[in-house]
């Protein structure tokens, strides 16, 4: 893991600090951007989860999708939990600790808001930072990229339905032309873009690996420059209520720690192999936050509940995730 990625919660941490800077000391400047946009998608911040997401999926290689009937348990395994359990247990959890246990500390729109940015975290499943993960256990790399690579394929078909499905039913009003733009452009595009640059590389002999690490930079500045708007637009309200980032924070431990024993508990009952379940594991539990950030965005706004909530969960993902993955070595190596 390269220093980024070992140190991301503090990237983000610092991140998080200058934008709650910037939106207080140029308020002027932040709205303008904040403007800037077509059909409630935000251009500035279009074009840095952009930036985001096209190196990730440039290393998805979809002739892996020809192995997708060996060892069939670990990958029924993922999709089960990412489309049939996980969004459905992140949606009862916004609501169980937002209009039950979190009542008297938030307003009911606010509930709404926070309850939309869980439910769009829990229907986007992650893709690039699971190879990172899967490394660190030892997982199968060639395994873990067949579960990535079919979960974006149904990520594709699954993902605005289900997240439509669950805003609806959380009495949440949405417009469906944008979720389904969000798609196509955060999804659907990127997927398309990243399919084309592996043939052209393939056809020009020239490196995926080495592209990938000149893209990385770029990778990066779009997601600490992301939270930086973020927050800057959310400024006003984070420090008017700063305990808002803990009470956002807690169910998405809960939702988080809960999925990964869970699926741990399925790993054991189907007898799969730690190659294949700790991987398995991680990409259940882990979210693919930069497109539920952009999502959240394009549905809710910038100064949104929902877009708060979606970059919380950026701060909160990497060290929970780094603390799974200690678990499982230690398990491990006891055994």
């Amino acid at each position: 893991m390269g220093i980024f990625e070992r140190f991301l919660s503090i990237w983000v941490a610092l991140a998080i600090v200058a934008g709650v800077g910037l939106g207080l000391w140029f308020p002027h400047i932040i709205t303008q951007i904040a403007t800037l946009e077509i059909a409630h998608i935000n251009l500035p911040v279009a074009v840095l989860i952009w930036l985001m997401i096209y190196p990730m999926m440039i290393q998805i290689d979809w002739s892996a999708i020809k192995h997708i009937g060996k060892k069939p348990k670990g990958l029924a395994m993922t999709v089960v939990i990412n489309w049939l359990i996980k969004p459905f247990t992140m949606a009862f959890i916004g609501w169980l600790f937002f209009r039950v246990l979190f009542a008297n500390w938030v307003g009911a729109d606010d509930a709404q808001a926070y309850i939309a940015g869980m439910i769009l975290l829990g229907v986007a499943p992650c893709t690039a930072m699971v190879f990172v993960w899967s490394q660190l256990v030892k997982g199968d790399p060639n395994y873990t990229l067949v579960q990535v690579s079919v979960n974006d394929i149904i990520m594709i078909f699954a993902f605005a339905p289900i997240a439509g499905f669950l805003l609806g039913v959380s009495d949440i009003t949405i417009p469906y032309d944008t979720l389904f733009y969000s798609t196509l452009l955060y999804v659907v595009l990127p997927l398309i873009a990243g399919a084309a640059t592996r043939k052209i590389c393939q056809k020009t002999d020239r490196s995926l690996a080495v592209l990938g690490k000149k893209l990385k930079p770029f990778s990066i500045l779009g997601l600490i420059l992301t939270v930086v708007l973020l927050f800057a637009f959310q400024a006003q309200t984070i420090v008017a209520n700063p305990l808002v980032i803990v009470l956002i924070a807690i169910p998405l431990l809960v939702q988080t720690y809960g999925i990964f024993f869970l699926g741990n508990l399925m790993a054991k009952w189907l007898k799969l192999p730690h190659n294949i379940a700790a991987p398995a594991c991680l990409i259940g539990t882990s979210n693919f936050f930069e497109l539920a950030v952009a999502v959240a965005i394009s549905l809710f706004g910038l100064h949104s509940g929902a877009a708060l909530a979606t970059v919380v969960g950026v701060l909160v993902e990497v060290p929970v995730m780094l603390s799974l993955v200690s678990w499982i070595n230690r398990n491990h190596n006891a055994e």
